[in-house]
Parts: C-alpha cells; sequence; structure tokens
C-alpha cells in the first residue's frame, strides 16, 4: 500500500525510521539551487541510475520490463536499476542522501518524506515538465501531480495511486433498508444503528497496527480544518494544532467507533477485520483501493460478496470548515536528483515509464491504478477499479497520509493516541495535547 505502513507492519516501527539524515533542515528550499538543464536531449545516450523500494517478486518485474524496453528503444541508454525492500530502502536512501551520492532517480513516498529531499534541494525542480499546465502533467490525476508539490512547484513524477474507500455490501444495506450510501458523516453513524438492528457489525475496524485509525483521521482532519491551517500544522517548522477542529475529528472518529465497529479493535489486525467484511458479517470496511482485488472472484472472495459490493467516500459532517472534496490517499513517486548530470534523460526515461501503454501495463501486471487518466480500462481492471480512479480524478486533492506526511515525532502521537481513543483509556483533549507536544518538539529539530 502506498502509506508508509504496509498492511502487517507497525506504525511506530517504520515512523521513526523515516528521518533523512541529510534532509532535515533547512525548513524552506534555497531558490539559488543550480537548477538542472531538463531539455530532451537530442541523442539519447549515457547511463542511468536509478533506486526503487518495489523488491517485491509481484511487484519489481514490471519495473525490470519497463527499463529494458527504454534501453530496447533508445541503444545508447544504460539503465542500472537497484530495487530493495521498505527498510532497507528507508537505510539506503539516508546514506546516499548523506553522502550527496543519490542515484539518478529515486523513490520517494508523497508527504513530508519527499519534502526532506526537497528542503536540502537534493530534488530537482520539475515544474517546466511536469506542472499541471504542460503537457506531460495534463496526462495525470490533478490530485497526484499535487501530492509532490511544495510552494508552487513540483518536484515528483506519481507512478501509482492510491486512495481510501468504504467498501460496503448491497446486500446488507437493502436488509437493514439503506437505500443509498450516506452522504454526511451523521446519516452514516444513523446508518450503523439499521445495520446492527440487521444483525451486522457495522463497520469492520481491526487496528491491530495502528496505521488503519491513522487513515480515518487523515480524513477527518482535512474535514473538520480549513486547508491553509492543515499545511502549516503539518509543516514541522510551523506546526502547533491548536485549531479546534483536531479536537473536533477526534470526537467524530470516537463516534464511528461507538455506534459503529467495536472498542476491541486495537486487538483485531485488518486483515481479520477485512475477512469478516467478506464473509458477510460486517456491512461495510474502510479499505485502500489497493486492496480492492481482494473482493473480487479472482482475488478469492465468494461470488456473493463479489457480485454485491460497491464503495464511497468516509462522508464529511455537515457544514464541516475543511476541504469535503479532498480524498485520503496519495501515489508513490519518483524523483530526480538535482545535482545530476543525467536529469534530462531521468525525465525522458520517466515520460516513457508513465506513457499510456505502460501505465495500463502497470495495472494489468500487478493490479495498481495509475495516475496516468485514463489508464484502467475493462481489459486491464474491473468496474470499481475504473470507478476509483475515476473518482480520483475529481478530487481537489489527496489527504495524504497522516503517517507520512507529518514529522515521526507527531504521527507517533496519533498513533498513541488515537489507539487510546478506542479502547477508551483517552480523551480527545488529551490526544491533540500529545500532538502539539510532539509539534514543538518538531520544530526544534528542524529549527
Amino acid at each position: 500500500m502506498t502509506s508508509l505502513n504496509r498492511v502487517g507492519i507497525p506504525l511506530a516501527a517504520v515512523v521513526s525510521a523515516v528521518a533523512l539524515a541529510a534532509c532535515g533542515a533547512p525548513s524552506t528550499a534555497n531558490s539559488s539551487a543550480k537548477q538542472a538543464d531538463l531539455t530532451t536531449p537530442k541523442e539519447k545516450s549515457g547511463t542511468l541510475t536509478m533506486v526503487t523500494k518495489f523488491a517485491d517478486p509481484k511487484y519489481a518485474p514490471y519495473f525490470v520490463d519497463v527499463t529494458k524496453a527504454y534501453e530496447a528503444a533508445n541503444p545508447g541508454v544504460k539503465i542500472q536499476l537497484e530495487q530493495v525492500g521498505d527498510q532497507p530502502y528507508k537505510d539506503k536512501i539516508r546514506v546516499l542522501s548523506a553522502s550527496k551520492k543519490l542515484p539518478d532517480i529515486y523513490f520517494s513516498w508523497a508527504g513530508d518524506f519527499a519534502n526532506k529531499f526537497v528542503r536540502a534541494n537534493l530534488a530537482a525542480d520539475l515544474s517546466s515538465v511536469v506542472g499541471p499546465d504542460t503537457e506531460w502533467g495534463k496526462t495525470f490525476s490533478p490530485a497526484a501531480l499535487k501530492a509532490f508539490e511544495r510552494e508552487g512547484k513540483y518536484y515528483g513524477v506519481p507512478i501509482d495511486l492510491d486512495a481510501k474507500y468504504m467498501a460496503y455490501d448491497k446486500q446488507a444495506f437493502a436488509k437493514a433498508g439503506i437505500n443509498s450510501p450516506p452522504d454526511s458523516l451523521e446519516t452514516l453513524l444513523a446508518d450503523c444503528g439499521k445495520l446492527k438492528s440487521a444483525g451486522y457489525t457495522p463497520i469492520a475496524l481491526g487496528n491491530q497496527y495502528g496505521w488503519p485509525a491513522i487513515h480515518y483521521m487523515t480524513q477527518l482532519n482535512a474535514y473538520a480544518v480549513k486547508p491553509d491551517t492543515m499545511a502549516k500544522d503539518y509543516n514541522p517548522a510551523t506546526g502547533a494544532f491548536t485549531d479546534p477542529g483536531y479536537v473536533k475529528a477526534l470526537e467524530q472518529f470516537q463516534s464511528v467507533v461507538k455506534e459503529c465497529a467495536s472498542p476491541s479493535a486495537n486487538g483485531l489486525s485488518h486483515e481479520a477485520a477485512q475477512a469478516n467484511f467478506i464473509n458477510g458479517k460486517a456491512a461495510m470496511h474502510y479499505l485502500e483501493s489497493l486492496e480492492f482485488l481482494a473482493l473480487t472472484t479472482k482475488g478469492g472472495a465468494p461470488k456473493e460478496l463479489a457480485d454485491s459490493w460497491d464503495f464511497f467516500r468516509l462522508p464529511a459532517a455537515g457544514g464541516s470548515p475543511g476541504d469535503t472534496n479532498a480524498l485520503t490517499g496519495a501515489p508513490d513517486g519518483f524523483m530526480v536528483n538535482a545535482q545530476s548530470p543525467n536529469a534530462a534523460l531521468a525525465v525522458d526515461f520517466l515520460k516513457f515509464m508513465t506513457k499510456a501503454q505502460n501505465a495500463q501495463k502497470l495495472t494489468a501486471d500487478i493490479g495498481w491504478l495509475s495516475p496516468v487518466q485514463g489508464s484502467a480500462t475493462a481489459e486491464n481492471s474491473f468496474p470499481q477499479l475504473q470507478s476509483a480512479l475515476a473518482d480520483m480524478s475529481k478530487a481537489s486533492q489527496f489527504a495524504i497520509w497522516l503517517d507520512t506526511v507529518t514529522n515521526a515525532d507527531v504521527a507517533n502521537a496519533y498513533l498513541s493516541g488515537v489507539e487510546g481513543l478506542i479502547n477508551g483509556s483517552t480523551t480527545p483533549q488529551d490526544v491533540i495535547k500529545g500532538v502539539q507536544d510532539a509539534a514543538e518538539k518538531a520544530k526544534k529539530q528542524v529549527g
């Protein structure tokens, strides 16, 4: 999944490993840094170096195939591709950053992980080639491009797409007398009562590893807090988290747990909760579009469920002051080394990787959505996946996973605090006090 916290990996174990030793300061990019020449070379030749975190045998062959295809089309170019796993990548990129030996192209999660490279002038400004008004930029979902935007400039090329949706069983809704998906948080809470009466667990929630609750908070924060305020708070140099909307969002999550889920959710894994939904015990499940395949017969779901599920966005409460068209999720992406003498060639390769043909191949080969618009077709996907891609294109922006967009200490404060909310051992006010303290610590780290 595109959140830093893959299913089954404890949040605390990964957010503490995010910090890049060479990329912590200053808080803004150096405008005097040399701008890489991104003009497409007339003669394409040379060696490109590239590091990804897609070593998994299910994913690695796609990237090998694309690099080989580019080399075949450009015989003068050799691509040295290195693929490692999640944690090895974090360790490797930290060392390469500190020694200023980054490859020409390197992977990055969206959010503060990417922004650290920008602040340290290690990421090339790609605005002139992939900005939203450029020919290449227009081929991407606008929200995907914006995920790698900082202070009006664009530093990353999105490679995949993932977003959070509430899957629901249409048969369960019909049995409970619910005719359509809820269009407000208030309606969702009321529908949960109807589903309980019909014999269902309304929402299957498994928070054993912490990140599922964090995803709820990502979306609820986006609804409850104005975008400009949230942007300042998510920046480690300026975060304060004093807006009352943060407490409101925590109260809303508390209501979802009380009315729709279970106070024992911390003891259940996300996978176990998903199984309850797939097996008809629960009516809804908040999951990532990357997981949609698990709800199909191809993914192992029973035909009864596979034929009767759909999805909707977690709805906002009435009168929410934030961006009610924001959608939790984010793309993964690639950045170009700002000091690379091969920056133009690197951009040309990334353009090749994100051509419609290769974007469609990404979905067909490994089941990921591509940020390239129109890349999910009837031939390489299924209806819900196509609908999700269309819906992502309508989002005003991605509310990037709370555990990657914020400082690691802030993310950890949310993690422990929200777990306490679920089991009733803490209050929203206590949680936000811990977040505020963590934000103060983050300021000192980047100051």
